[in-house]
């Protein structure tokens, strides 16, 4: 979950029931990302996966905001409006989908030597 100024104002009982909610939906937001990935990477793009892909960016711009994540919304929104297209852009799909997972789950930082 995102640490954002926002979130460190709520009630501790109210951040320990997001951060567990969170928990709980990390198979969907894997699935849901995966999805987007294969949609990014297909080539050309099937218009069921191009539906379902529009369909989980839709999904995920609705809810990662709850989670503080609200770059991450904007980022699923891109999504969602890059493939409500017959042919959409692939390399900014691609784009996109690879922030949008950075957005969620960063990279460790490399140590300093």
């Amino acid at each position: 979950m995102a640490d954002s100024g926002a979130s460190s104002q709520l009630p501790e009982k109210t951040r320990a029931l997001l951060q567990e909610m969170w928990e709980r939906n990390l198979p969907i937001i894997h699935a849901r990302l995966n999805l987007l990935d294969e949609a990014a990477n297909a080539e050309p793009l099937p218009d069921s996966l191009r539906i379902d892909a529009m369909n989980v960016a839709h999904k995920l711009a609705g809810s990662l905001g709850m989670f503080g994540f609200n770059e991450g919304t904007r980022l699923a929104r891109q999504l969602e409006l890059a493939l409500d297209v017959p042919a959409p852009d692939s390399a900014y799909v691609a784009l996109l989908s690879r922030q949008l997972r950075e957005e969620l789950f960063p990279s460790p930082s490399p140590a300093a030597p």
